[in-house]
């Protein structure tokens, strides 16, 4: 889709995509955007994103996880702090916008305030709080199996155990933290600083919705929780041509089919849920051998957790009819279980009412996929803005977004921090909620 500017959008939003394609440049592999927990890469994408905000006026740090923060200081010390951030890490073969926008834009706001104190303009760019914005080392999960690292750290999450997580390489998430010239041992100082107040959080909708409803952006309320798990189911291997069809056949990978099917039946016919298994092996295959071993993914989201623990106990008994039908077993692991959150009601009211303000629909809803909001949620209260994904296309080369909705993210961002100024009451709210939410959890 080509940016042409017959929209409304401002150099600033060209500028913006530009920096999100520069950064999509620097890659573990050449040729494509590949950028997993640490790599390499990470630290030519962390050179220019502090330049630019060094260029803000904000104090630029790399925490012990990786996750690369920038501070603009408020009118006093120890002012409330508003977060705006996403990640930098990325799936194989990735677009130039998943994440990353989310940093980039929050960067522009500030050049935006920095920039207007120097005009006269009915904005007033003085403000009662910090701004930090953070790009999250890792949110993928691709590396070591586990999403959410960089965010995980910011909450004080990143637990021993997670530390001793190893790659295919065999390199723990501690090794290559130390690798990439960093200290494990300093992880308590990448936990969030106590005046932070309120997160917001930018990022392409990565699905067709918004662009079906001919809309710029939408206001997420709640993010849908995540089961992902793996099923093995094993027969009898033997030889394809002297095996009988029928009963003296174990065949794991017709069983495994059967499932699937039964699978996307379900998550069909019951509203609101996705359910997929994104990958089979067979192990040991061949043209000519009835597989004995079949290994296959499952990811069930649904924004209501009861719905979808139903779906996987469902799954989980048509998993055993189907292996049971032929003769054979089946197991299960779970790898992931992170159940459903629902963004701070009032936030995300203001964040609404702030694209309203900018000219926009504040269109109400779910975000299917798991983002960094759902993890600093548990200890910020948390707001979270969609912006069209032009084709609802993601995790693929060809991702991309329109110049004019970036415009919109960035008016609705000035807004959201205009409303928070003006309202006094509201920013001491959050700052009460967030306390409590850190009492909640020293007494969990």
């Amino acid at each position: 889709m080509s940016e042409s500017r017959s929209d409304a959008a401002s150099p600033r939003a060209y500028q913006i995509i530009a920096r999100c394609r520069e950064l999509a440049l620097y890659s573990e592999v050449a040729g494509e955007t590949t950028r997993t927990f640490l790599a390499p890469s990470t630290h030519s994408v962390h050179a220019l994103l502090s330049g630019w905000m060094k260029a803000a006026g904000m104090q630029v740090r790399v925490d012990a996880a990786g996750n690369l923060r920038g501070v603009l200081a408020g009118e006093w010390p120890n002012a409330p702090r508003i977060l705006i951030g996403s990640h930098l890490d990325t799936v194989a073969q990735a677009g130039a916008f998943d994440g990353i926008l989310g940093v980039v834009l929050g960067v522009a706001l500030v050049e935006e305030l920095t920039a207007r104190s120097h005009t006269a303009t009915t904005f007033d760019p003085k403000l009662p709080f910090t701004i930090e914005v953070i790009g999250f080392s890792d949110e993928e999960g691709v590396r070591f199996g586990k999403p959410f690292l960089g965010s995980l750290a910011l909450i004080g999450e990143l637990d021993a155990a997670t530390l001793l997580l190893t790659d295919r390489n065999g390199v723990s998430v501690a090794d290559a933290i130390r690798d990439f010239g960093l200290d494990p041992a300093e992880l308590p100082a990448a936990i969030v600083d106590k005046s932070a107040c309120a997160y917001l959080e930018f990022h392409i909708e990565q699905g067709p919705v918004l662009e079906s409803e001919g809309l710029s952006l939408g206001v997420v309320d709640t993010i849908a929780g995540q089961t992902r798990m793996q099923f093995i189911f094993t027969g009898q291997a033997n030889h394809a041509g002297t095996t009988p069809m029928g009963a003296q056949r174990r065949d794991a990978l017709a069983a495994a089919a059967q499932w699937i099917v039964a699978v996307e039946q379900y998550a069909t016919e019951c509203a609101g849920l996705v359910a997929t298994v994104g990958k089979v092996e067979t192990l040991g295959g061949a043209s000519n051998v009835i597989a004995g071993n079949v290994v296959a993914t499952l990811d069930v989201r649904h924004a209501l957790d009861k719905v979808r623990r139903s779906a996987i106990a469902h799954f989980i008994n048509a998993a055993q009819t189907a292996a049971t039908a032929r003769g054979m077993t089946v197991t299960h692991s779970t790898s992931l279980d992170q159940t459903a959150v629902d963004l701070d009601s009032d936030l995300t009211a203001l964040l609404a009412d702030a694209a309203t303000r900018a000219g926009h629909a504040a269109h109400w809803m779910i975000s299917g996929a798991g983002h960094d909001a759902m993890i600093v949620a548990r200890r910020v209260p948390s707001a979270m803005l969609f912006l069209r994904t032009a084709a609802g296309l993601s995790h693929h080369p060809d991702e991309n977004v329109l110049p004019v909705d970036v415009e919109a993210a960035l008016a609705t961002g000035l807004e959201f921090l205009q409303i928070l100024r003006d309202d006094k009451a509201m920013l001491k709210r959050f700052i009460a909620l967030t306390s409590q939410l850190k009492q909640e959890d020293n007494h969990a």
